[in-house]
């Protein structure tokens, strides 16, 4: 009740407050539940309660925390944003606590963490789910106390730090999976901002899209690009699974590709995914999170690669049969012929342990390909973290 106090109290902020941290923080829409989440950032940036800002991967999460930051009464200490998801496990308790000197192998000197360095200051936790259980607990104690200690002390210190935090994930899901801690949820979502994702826009897909293209074309000396009616119809309909950062990737290709900058929906459809552009609507109804995906995709490629593992298989049958394979297992002892039900285990065998390790090196290909070699962006079209891409790319020497 006392929340509801806080944030139904106030009168709704003026259009022309509303138009002004837009402009300030390079927020560009009228949706109303846009407009309601910054009328949130900028209410509860007044205190000190914990935020946790939710929406899929690309919606824009990442400016709330700054304007918590700059409309509170920390506005002039530090403010840190650190990517939970980018830093190895075994180095991010280091990163967010500190360590002292000989605390593990490569400890040569001490190591103030950021909950240390922020101090008085706001600290943005983005990709907080993908947070390690350890890790979580030692989160969970500097919320409710605000104590820590450096890996490798037992000396208590204490830091004052307004913490905001971000996630993509379903995080009811990560708690019912014991991926994540429920009373650390509850600590960290004292007040929720929910960030629409950009088909829950759709209004405000024209403007934005005219916002990057005028950007890339002034970037690349280009003249500038316009949508016909039908185009723009396409646009707004289509599904968006990047979100913001897919229709800024879009803007960017066809700027910079066509040679006609009159766009028409024929056009347009030959950079959106195939999933996207029938009819200028999406094939899937909604994904309430990042771990709901459409596997479509990768379900392809291991389909096509089982396809061809069989024909190899019977490829080498074929071969074993005429003969023509003799004189390379002269040496060797010959096994009696399979039978149909262990050709099919051997089949089943090849492809468990082959194809599918193909097909994820093929997809984390393309979408490195797709993405420009951009790491994050990768991560993000994957639905994965950027540290479990770093993991799969170094194990497939990519």
């Amino acid at each position: 009740m006392y929340f509801c106090v806080i944030f139904c109290a106030d009168a709704i902020m003026s259009s022309e407050e509303l138009l002004s941290i837009k402009q300030r923080f390079g927020i560009i829409g009228q949706n109303a539940q846009l407009n309601r989440d910054i009328e949130i950032a900028v209410q509860v940036a007044r205190t000190d309660l914990s935020v946790l800002i939710t929406g899929e991967s690309g919606v824009g999460k990442e400016h709330f925390p700054k304007i918590i930051h700059a409309y509170s009464p920390r506005k002039h200490g530090a403010y840190f944003a650190v990517n939970c998801g980018a830093i190895p496990e075994g180095t991010i308790d280091s990163e967010l606590f500190g360590h002292e000197k000989g605390a593990f192998t490569d400890a040569k000197n001490e190591h103030k963490g950021y909950f240390e360095i922020a101090d008085g200051g706001t600290l943005f936790l983005d990709e907080v789910g993908e947070l390690p259980l350890q890790t979580q607990v030692r989160l969970l104690r500097v919320l409710e106390t605000g104590e820590f200690l450096r890996m490798g002390s037992s000396t208590v210190r204490k830091t004052n730090v307004r913490v905001v935090a971000a996630t993509n994930l379903n995080m009811r899901q990560a708690i019912d999976s014991g991926r994540f801690r429920e009373d650390l949820y509850y600590r960290l979502n004292t007040v929720e901002i929910r960030v629409p994702a950009l088909r829950e826009r759709k209004e405000d897909i024209p403007l934005l899209f005219r916002k990057f293209s005028v950007d890339f074309c002034s970037r690349y000396q280009m003249p500038p690009l316009s949508l016909n009616e039908e185009a723009t119809r396409l646009l707004q309909n289509s599904y968006w699974r990047g979100n913001i950062r897919q229709l800024k990737n879009l803007a960017e290709q066809i700027a910079v590709i066509e040679m006609d900058h009159q766009i028409n929906a024929e056009t347009l459809q030959r950079y959106l995914p195939k999933e996207e552009n029938q009819s200028g609507l999406a094939l899937r109804n909604d994904v309430s999170s990042a771990d709901s995906k459409d596997y479509s995709h990768e379900m392809a490629l291991l389909y096509n690669m089982l396809m061809k593992t069989q024909q190899e298989l019977r490829d080498l049958k074929a071969q074993l049969n005429t003969g023509e394979m003799a004189s390379h297992l002269a040496a060797e002892p010959i096994e009696a012929p399979k039978t149909d039900n262990e050709i099919v285990e051997a089949e089943a065998e090849v492809v468990g342990s082959r194809s599918i390790e193909e097909a994820n090196r093929e997809t984390i290909i393309q979408a490195l390909e797709q993405c420009h070699g951009n790491r994050k962006m990768a991560a993000n079209q994957l639905g994965i973290s950027e540290r479990t891409l770093y993991r799969k790319i170094k194990e497939y020497g990519l």
